[in-house]
């Protein structure tokens, strides 16, 4: 069969046999017998060295994982702290706010697909490090915007970083872990930089906008050394990249477009149906939705030709048969990806936005109500590190989701004048579970059913889910703000922020819904399983990949 591709981290070194030890030792005295005590106390040593090695290699490769995950979400989500500010000081209208967060996620995810692409076939590394590096210079620029037009501009051009690094992050963690405790570890250690990185850019974003000169600018400059830093780091803890062992390397660009542009013109809809002149009725928004759906249906189309006529054409951007593996449980774990992240993205900027604009806090002590999150997100991806490898995949996904519900749902019953107690932390520290949970054991599910070479596609599209469902996410809460808000300008009553959580709460019931009937039966994914041969679509070449646990 075909050679799997080389991994671009070695695996984890292993013991040598103790034969092996007899035999260097024999070598060095082939007259004399090694005694008994010499021959346990040379491989106690050479244990213990092995066992240092593993350790610092180890901890090397977890914290790269985490600090990519800081850097993403200190990039994407921690701006919500600061947004009133910003909007104070730029003049930006309450209905535009939320074009500073979806602007990053809009280019983040619509350009996954492609970049996981290149990630697989050219260096991961390579990819890698010019994400974060451009990341850390586009937030410098940011820090720089003089008006509104500059600031949306640059955050949309900023989402390409993590558009290159994410997915390229997942398909290193992917080749350097087999299926194994410690690729439970590695990709929770990801998922925990979620929450961490969301809550300590809250913090010290927080701190910085309030007691910095630069305000709101001052995070922006330390996302743009973070940036600097992570690129830094890659090139020294990451081994240099392998080249692909697959035959034809061409880019399908023309796919790559036709997604990219599609996927760009359907959430900029979202994001200005409701607040264009005649609201959806509006002649460019019914013209520009038509367009991004044809964009997307020839984009279907084209992959489904390319991957049919393999033999004479280049691979498609994105293997179509990559939806129905695992029995079409892969599509469903994508499509929970995505309507969770709108789920909690949503209850995650209307609860700051709550604090600040209708409770009139101070953005550090709205940082301080949602400090418990950190916390929480830790011990979420303890608890999956603890039992991936014995509970069900359903039982995992249903509850987290079910659990960020209640988040939703105490907000949107919140009593302005009850204390923080009875509605907003309980709601802030369970708010996490359902992203904590999707991410983690999704990201290790998307791996084990995806084939070697196309680990940074298969991470990059689930990726490309949980960006767009924040853009949904918040285009479909912002739709309902509005319709409560008045049309007239004035504060927006407690309505409007009740009907968006009420909105989020929706989402985050039909994850459990779908979670619960699609996922039914699928058992643990952390556990290493029997290698099977499946037949790849595109050339019947036998390839390696894992077999998943169904539950009859």
């Amino acid at each position: 069969g075909r050679p799997a591709s080389s991994l671009s981290l070695p695996p984890l070194p292993t013991l040598p046999l103790h034969g092996h030890i007899d035999g260097l030792l024999s070598d060095r005295c082939p007259t004399r017998r090694t005694p008994p005590l010499a021959l346990r106390v040379a491989r106690g040593r050479l244990h213990a060295r092995h066992d240092h090695e593993c350790a610092g290699r180890v901890l090397r490769r977890l914290s790269f994982p985490l600090t990519t995950a800081l850097l993403q979400l200190a990039s994407s989500t921690a701006v919500s702290v600061f947004i009133p500010v910003i909007a104070r000081d730029l003049q930006i209208a309450e209905s535009q706010l939320q074009w500073l967060v979806s602007a990053f996620s809009l280019s983040s995810g619509c350009f996954l697909l492609l970049l996981g692409r290149i990630a697989d076939l050219y260096g991961r590394k390579k990819l890698y490090v010019a994400g974060t590096l451009y990341l850390g210079l586009l937030s410098l620029g940011c820090g720089f915007g003089k008006s509104a037009t500059v600031l949306y501009v640059l955050r949309g051009l900023q989402g390409l970083g993590p558009a290159a690094f994410v997915p390229a992050c997942l398909g290193i963690l992917a080749h350097a872990f087999p299926p194994s405790r410690a690729r439970a570890i590695a990709f929770a250690t990801f998922s925990a930089g979620a929450p961490i990185g969301g809550a300590l850019g809250t913090q010290i974003g927080a701190l910085l906008t309030q007691y910095t000169e630069a305000s709101w600018r001052s995070p922006f400059y330390l996302i743009a050394g973070l940036g600097v830093l992570c690129a830094v780091g890659g090139v020294l803890i990451i081994d240099p990249d392998v080249p692909s062992t697959e035959a034809d390397r061409r880019v399908d660009w023309l796919g790559g477009f036709l997604v990219t542009a599609g996927l760009v013109l359907l959430v900029f809809v979202l994001g200005q149906g409701s607040i264009a002149t005649d609201g959806w009725r509006t002649g460019y928004i019914i013209a520009i939705l038509v367009v991004s759906l044809v964009l997307i249906g020839l984009f279907i189309a084209w992959q489904h030709y390319l991957e049919k006529n393999a033999a004479t054409q280049r691979p498609p951007l994105m293997k179509l048969s990559m939806w129905k593996r695992a029995d079409g449980k892969f599509a469903a774990m994508q499509v929970i990806a995505f309507f969770q992240w709108a789920a909690f993205l949503s209850w995650f900027f209307w609860a700051q936005v709550y604090y600040e604009d209708y409770m009139k806090l101070s953005p550090i002590l709205t940082a301080i109500r949602m400090l418990p999150m950190t916390i929480t997100g830790a011990l979420c991806n303890l608890f999956v590190v603890l039992v991936i490898a014995r509970m069900p995949l359903v039982v995992l996904i249903c509850t987290g989701t079910l659990v960020t519900g209640i988040a939703s749902l105490l907000f949107a019953l919140i009593d302005p004048a009850a204390p923080y107690w009875a509605f907003g932390f309980p709601a802030t520290i369970t708010a996490v579970f359902g992203a904590d949970f999707v991410f983690a054991a999704g990201t290790i599910f998307v791996a084990k059913v995806s084939l070697p070479h196309e680990q940074s596609l298969a991470g990059g599209l689930f990726q490309t889910l949980t960006q767009l469902g924040t853009a949904f996410g918040l285009a479909i809460s912002t739709i309902a703000f509005d319709a409560i808000a008045p049309v007239g300008g004035g504060p927006p009553p407690i309505k409007a922020y009740r009907v968006a959580q009420w909105t989020a709460f929706g989402m985050a019931m039909l994850c459990t819904v779908i979670g619960a009937v699609f996922l039914r039966g699928v058992g643990p994914v952390g556990a290493p399983d029997p290698v099977v041969k499946q037949t790849e679509p595109d050339d019947g070449a036998p390839v390696e990949t894992e077999k998943i646990e169904v539950y009859s």
